[in-house]
C-alpha cells in the first residue's frame, strides 16, 4: 500500500473529536483508520466490499436499538 502520509484522508463532519475513523481512496481501494492513531493499522477495502458497507449504511443496516 502506498505511504499513509501521502493520502488524503477524510472524516465526517459529524466527528467533533479525534475519536472517528478516517478514509482515505488508495486507487480503486478504500482504506481506513483510527483518528488517533494516524501512524497505526489500516484496513484496507475493495471499492465493491465499500459500497455494500455505505449501501447498508443508508438502508439502516447498522442501528442499534
Amino acid at each position: 500500500m502506498e505511504q499513509t502520509a501521502a493520502l488524503v484522508w477524510r472524516k465526517s463532519g459529524r466527528c467533533d473529536t479525534n475519536t472517528c475513523v478516517e478514509v482515505a481512496e488508495v486507487g480503486r481501494d478504500i482504506a481506513i483508520r483510527d483518528s488517533k492513531r494516524p501512524d497505526g493499522p489500516t484496513l484496507l477495502f475493495t471499492r465493491s466490499e465499500w459500497d455494500a458497507f455505505v449501501g447498508g449504511v443508508h438502508d439502516g443496516d447498522f442501528v442499534f436499538d
